[in-house]
C-alpha cells in the first residue's frame, strides 16, 4: 500500500502537481503536510513567500504545495508552498503585462538608470525598458544627462514580448516643444545695422549696363 502512495507521489513530483491539504502538524523548523498518507515536511522559509518565524499560526490551514523532494528510500518528502505561491504572482504579472497595449503613453517613474537605458515603474511590480537609443530624438551618451532616479516620465508602450515591456520616450516630456523653441532661437532674425529705405540704398550693388 505504501509503495502505491510512493508511486502516485514520484508522479506528483514529475507533473509538478499542486497538492491542496490541511497542515496536520508542527515540528521544529517547520510544518507537516500529509501527501497519500505519507508524512510530508514543510520548511518554514518554504511556508510563504517570505520565511515564517511562527509557524504555530498554520496549524489547521489549508494550503496548496508543490513536492521538491522526494526519497522513498530514505523516507524524504519535502514540499514547498512558496514555489506554488511565486507561480500564482509570475502569472498575474504575466497578465498584467499582457494588458498593456502597444502605442499607449502612460506615466512612470525612473526605477533605475543603466549604461544601455532607464527602468520606468508602470505600476506596482510592473516595469519596463527604456533603451537609451528610445530616450531622445537627439544621440544620447548618458541615460542620466537625461533623467534622474525617481523622476516622473512619460512613456510609449512599443513593444510586448516575452513577459517584458519595452517603452520610449521619444517625443513625450516636451522634447518636441523644446526642439521646436532650439530652432526658433536658431533662425532669429537680429538687426544689426540702420534701416534704409533711400532710392540709393535699394539700388546699391545693383550694375547697370
Amino acid at each position: 500500500m505504501e509503495d502505491m502512495a510512493w508511486e502516485t507521489i514520484l508522479k506528483m513530483k514529475e507533473d509538478h502537481t499542486v497538492i491542496s491539504g490541511k497542515i496536520g502538524g508542527i515540528v521544529k523548523g517547520g510544518a507537516i503536510l500529509y501527501v497519500e498518507g505519507i508524512r510530508g515536511f514543510i520548511p518554514a522559509s518554504k511556508l510563504d513567500l517570505k520565511f515564517v518565524e511562527d509557524v504555530n499560526p498554520y496549524l489547521g490551514k489549508e494550503v496548496e504545495a508543490i513536492i521538491i523532494t522526494a526519497d522513498e528510500e530514505k523516507n524524504k518528502l519535502v514540499l514547498s508552498v512558496r514555489d506554488v505561491l511565486l507561480d500564482k504572482r509570475r502569472e498575474a504579472r504575466n497578465e498584467k503585462i499582457m494588458s498593456y497595449t502597444v502605442g499607449t503613453v502612460c506615466e512612470g517613474t525612473v526605477e533605475s538608470i543603466e549604461s544601455y537605458g532607464v527602468f520606468v515603474k508602470l505600476e506596482e511590480g510592473i516595469s519596463g525598458l527604456v533603451h537609451i537609443s528610445q530616450m531622445s530624438h537627439k544621440k544620447v551618451k548618458s541615460a542620466k544627462d537625461v533623467v534622474s532616479e525617481g523622476q516622473t516620465v512619460k512613456v510609449r508602450v512599443i513593444r510586448v514580448e516575452n513577459n517584458k515591456i519595452s517603452l520610449s520616450m521619444k517625443g513625450l516630456n516636451g522634447e518636441e516643444a523644446q526642439e521646436e523653441k532650439e530652432k526658433e532661437e536658431k533662425f532669429e532674425y537680429k538687426e544689426t545695422g540702420r534701416a534704409t529705405t533711400g532710392l540709393a540704398s535699394l539700388l546699391a550693388g545693383i550694375k547697370l549696363s
